[in-house]
C-alpha cells in the first residue's frame, strides 16, 4: 500500500516539477512547452519509459519494496531564445522545478506539524514531504542535465564555459557515481529539512 502510494507520489512530483519549468518559461515568453501539450498535470504527457517506469520498477524489485524509489520524467522542452529576460531567464526556469517540490513539501509538512491527523494519514503525508524534498535537493546537484548545473552556470561568468563542456561530456558517469555514492549526503539534507518542517 505505502509503496504503491510512493510510486504515485513520485510520478506526480516529477510531473509537477516539469510543468513548473514550462509555466515559468511561458511567463517569460517561450510557448514551446505549451505548444507541445506539456503544460498539463496528466502524467501520460510526461512519462519517460526508462525514468518513469523501468527504473522505479527495477528499484522496487531489487529492494523488495523496502528501498527508496527514484526516477525522472521527460524534460519539458524550452527555447531560451524566446525569453524576454535573456540574462536570468534560464536561471528562473531552472529554479522553478525544485522550488515547486519544496513548496509541496512545506505545505504538507506544516499540515503534519500543526494538525492532529490520524497516524495512518500522517504516514502518507510524510511520503509526500520526503519525496518532494528528495527530488528538489537532487535537482540542485550541479551535474548536467540537472537543474543545479543550469543554475550554477547562469551565475558563473562566460569564461567557465569550458568547465561546463567537460561536465556535460562526463555527466552520465558523474550522475551514476552520485546516485550510487552521493545519495547518503543528499539524505542528510532531506532529513534535516524534514526535521525543520515537521519537528
Amino acid at each position: 500500500m505505502l509503496t504503491i502510494f510512493g510510486l504515485i507520489v513520485l510520478l506526480f512530483s516529477l510531473v509537477l516539477h516539469e510543468v513548473s519549468h514550462g509555466w515559468v518559461a511561458l511567463l517569460l515568453g517561450d510557448p514551446t512547452a505549451k505548444d507541445e501539450g506539456r503544460l498539463t498535470l496528466n502524467p501520460l504527457a510526461h512519462l519517460d519509459p526508462v525514468g518513469s517506469i523501468l527504473v522505479p520498477l527495477v528499484l522496487y524489485l531489487a529492494t523488495a519494496g523496502q528501498g527508496p524509489l527514484f526516477g525522472w520524467a521527460k524534460p519539458v522542452p524550452i527555447n531560451p531564445y524566446n525569453f524576454r529576460d535573456q540574462k536570468w531567464g534560464i536561471l528562473k526556469v531552472s529554479l522553478a522545478g525544485p522550488l515547486s517540490n519544496f513548496l509541496v513539501a512545506v505545505f504538507f509538512g506544516l499540515l503534519i506539524k500543526f494538525l492532529p491527523l490520524p497516524l495512518a494519514f500522517n504516514a502518507l503525508l510524510q511520503i509526500i514531504v520526503i519525496y518532494n524534498l528528495l527530488w528538489g535537493f537532487f535537482n540542485l546537484v550541479p551535474i548536467p542535465p540537472l537543474d543545479g548545473s543550469q543554475i550554477l552556470f547562469s551565475l558563473l561568468p562566460a569564461r567557465f564555459g569550458e568547465i561546463r563542456e567537460q561536465l556535460s561530456r562526463w555527466s552520465p558517469f558523474l550522475l551514476l557515481f552520485f546516485i550510487f555514492f552521493g545519495f547518503r549526503f543528499l539524505n542528510f539534507f532531506v532529513f534535516k529539512a524534514y526535521s525543520l518542517l515537521v519537528g
